[in-house]
């Protein structure tokens, strides 16, 4: 699969995520959203939390589940990402890092994706 194509499930699977959030009741914030040290998939807020949330699309979990990626390392990046994203953004609000799992057997054209939500991931 080319970059771009890979780039192109990746951005389908985060607007299925954003999705996911908005029918709970969260408005998202950012999608994307980009400094020097990383890129934060989803952000999103309600009245208690903002989840700052990584998404991980996979065709299926026969290796491993997908959260299996995000290690201590892609954590350390996403909290510190966060950090700057709060300094430039102040909120009250309760920060939560979150987990989305997105299982597509067929990529795009799957018809009903899998999604794994795992709330206060790390």
């Amino acid at each position: 699969m080319s970059g771009e194509s890979t780039r192109l499930l990746g951005r389908w699977g985060e607007a299925l995520v954003a999705e996911y959030l908005r029918r709970r009741g969260f408005r998202l914030l950012a999608a994307g959203w980009q400094c020097r040290y990383g890129e934060i998939d989803l952000i999103a807020e309600d009245e208690q939390y903002i989840l700052f949330t990584e998404v991980k699309l996979r065709k299926s979990a026969a290796f491993a589940p997908a959260r299996a990626s995000v290690d201590r390392r892609k954590q350390a990046r996403l909290r510190t990402t966060a950090e700057l994203y709060l300094a430039q953004f102040p909120t009250g609000r309760q920060p939560r890092f979150d987990v989305a799992e997105v299982y597509a057997p067929e990529g795009t054209a799957t018809r009903d994706p899998e999604i794994h939500y795992i709330e206060d991931a790390f």
